[in-house]
């Protein structure tokens, strides 16, 4: 799956104020919302899916990023959401670094295959140091978007 199949330019975010892991989620809710082919559910639905999957466990990946992610009824299509923030903040990542560049996606309830296989090309992209440093360079939401969907892990 194509990191372009997951995000669009309208929906990466550079130099995003983080201030805390509750804010960030709190802002992807509302981005994602905004974003997705949704129906019966709002902003605030999204936030309490998204901080059910954090009790499971931290969606920081180390290396600075996170990729929280949730099943959402009434989502119709797969739906990312890219963020630089202009700030790390803390998000109980398993390496215990802060983060600044979170991919979010928030899925349908019933595509678990596509869901593994949107997770597994976010991991693969951000697995990459150079990606990493060069999303980091990053200096508008386009040049954002630009990026990581012309880079290569």
């Amino acid at each position: 799956m194509n990191i372009a199949d997951l995000l669009t330019p309208d929906h990466t975010y550079c130099d995003i104020d983080g201030v805390s892991k509750k804010r960030v989620l709190e802002n992807l809710s509302t981005f994602l919302n905004d974003a997705g082919d949704v129906s019966g559910t709002d902003a605030d639905a999204i936030y309490q899916k998204l901080l059910e999957r954090e009790r499971l466990g931290s969606t920081g990946i180390g290396s600075g990023v996170a990729v929280p992610h949730c099943r959402v009824p009434g989502c119709n299509k797969i739906t990312g959401v890219l963020l630089k923030l202009s700030d790390q903040v803390d998000f109980d990542a398993i390496d215990g670094k802060p983060v600044d560049l979170i991919f979010a996606l928030m899925v349908p309830q019933e595509h678990s295959d596509e869901h593994l296989q949107a997770l597994a090309s976010i991991a693969e992209l951000m697995q990459s140091e150079d990606v990493r440093r060069l999303l980091r360079t990053a200096t508008s939401d386009r040049n954002l978007y630009d990026l990581a969907t012309g880079a290569r892990a």
